[in-house]
């Protein structure tokens, strides 16, 4: 029986007809990497909707590996995430109108949660196939970094997730979204699905992460 790679992707979000994060996720669903399986399901961009969609996929599945993926239009890169925070701050509605303010994600839970991939070897070894890729040391305060945080509160406190990894990454635009909006970064679809094919590979085959520089000033 082979064990599960939990991809989870969002919904089109703030005017958006796409998300390349849902896009990536649905094009390796079935695909097997390393004798694991590719599961994707698709996330609400709603506060609250997003984390039971992913409490239903994390029971269905009892993955071995999780990656949620996100949106972030402002970037260049394939990011992978650091640090999940516990306070929500959306700048902008979600898609139910929601906008929560300086609010807990989990009540008297930590302030912060780590990722548990293996961050800074997957950002290398994207690279090292030809993409591009980085440490990211923030998610922001909107549905991302609330299912981020949710993730790890999960795989922390749930006995039956305490063999399972996991962690998120954000992606860039799609060149079609940026059509309108010049000077925008992007990267061709076809680019993010094979980073984050390699990715994947790194995270299940690296089980310490390598030590190098992967800092910013600001």
């Amino acid at each position: 029986m082979t064990t599960t790679i939990l991809l989870t992707g969002f919904e089109p979000f703030g005017g958006e007809s796409s998300n390349p994060s849902w896009e990536i996720a649905h094009a390796l669903d079935g695909w097997t990497c390393e004798g694991r399986t590719v599961r994707a399901v698709r996330l609400p961009c709603a506060f609250g909707d997003a984390v039971r969609t992913l409490d239903d996929a994390l029971a269905a599945h009892t993955p071995e590996l999780v990656v949620c993926l996100g949106q972030a239009g402002s970037r260049a890169e394939i990011s992978l995430e650091r640090v999940a925070i516990n306070v929500d701050d959306a700048r902008i509605p979600d898609n139910l109108g929601r906008q929560p303010v300086d609010a807990p994600i989990v009540a008297g839970g930590p302030a912060a949660y780590f990722s548990t991939l293996p961050i800074k070897a997957m950002a290398r070894d994207v690279r090292a196939a030809g993409g591009a890729a980085a440490v990211s040391n923030t998610a922001g305060t909107f549905v991302c970094n609330h299912v981020f945080y949710a993730l790890m509160h999960r795989l922390a406190t749930t006995p039956a997730l305490a063999h399972a990894r996991g962690g998120f990454v954000h992606v860039p635009y799609t060149p079609d979204q940026v059509a309108t909006k010049p000077g925008t970064p992007s990267m061709p679809l076809s680019a993010q699905i094979e980073g984050i094919r390699h990715a994947l590979r790194s995270a299940l085959l690296t089980r310490t992460d390598v030590r190098e520089t992967a800092g910013r000033e600001h």
